[in-house]
């Protein structure tokens, strides 16, 4: 079961990352109907990502996989609608789960762990914040989300490896790959926009 979950989950999120990639730079329409496919595959991603990461009792982690899922539809919600700004109240309701999502993480690690105890809890905190405002500012065409899926794929590829789930540290090492091309890409198409 552990090795469908890291196939299915690594599989996914392998694959929205290549088609965020090959979108930048790309026509509107091809761009679009790209991102499309990889908002819609990120979003499926998510349960065999949280399943591994609770029955590792990564609360962080888990708890921002599935709070990362109001972001997820509203970046396939602002590309489906062909929109280059997202709606005023999806984005309020991704920006509150967003951030509910990382103190409810945290809170509850701490909690469970008696505070900072273990370099995972570390890890974690490093796939928080790269994978939250990666989906958020990406959500809202801000390639600056690029920069924190970089921190994402890195601190998780690291966290996989000291769990022993190597599927999942070589998808998160391919991924960054394919991270790192479409923030190159990005760069080449667009200056970057303030985090705000």
């Amino acid at each position: 079961m552990d090795i469908a979950l890291q196939i299915w989950g690594g599989s996914f999120y392998l694959i929205n990352k290549i088609l965020f990639a090959l979108a930048e730079g790309k026509k509107q329409k091809t761009k679009r109907n790209l991102k499309i496919n990889g908002w819609a595959i990120y979003i499926l991603g998510v349960p065999a990502w949280v399943i591994i990461l609770f029955g590792e009792q990564n609360w962080i982690a888990a708890s921002i996989e599935a709070g990362g899922v109001p972001s997820m539809f509203l970046g396939l919600y602002t590309v489906y609608q062909n929109s280059s700004s997202p709606h005023r109240l999806f984005d309020r309701v991704a920006s509150f789960f967003t951030y509910g999502s990382i103190a409810l993480g945290v809170g509850f690690s701490l909690f469970d762990y008696g505070g900072v105890t273990s370099f995972s809890q570390i890890l974690e905190m490093g796939v928080m914040v790269g994978f939250l405002l990666g989906s958020y500012l990406l959500a809202k065409n801000n390639r600056t989300g690029w920069l924190f899926f970089m921190l994402m794929n890195g601190s998780m590829a690291a966290l996989m490896l000291v769990q022993q789930k190597p599927l999942l540290a070589a998808q998160q090492i391919v991924s960054l790959s394919f991270v790192t091309y479409g923030f190159w890409v990005s760069r080449k198409i667009k200056p970057l926009k303030s985090i705000c």
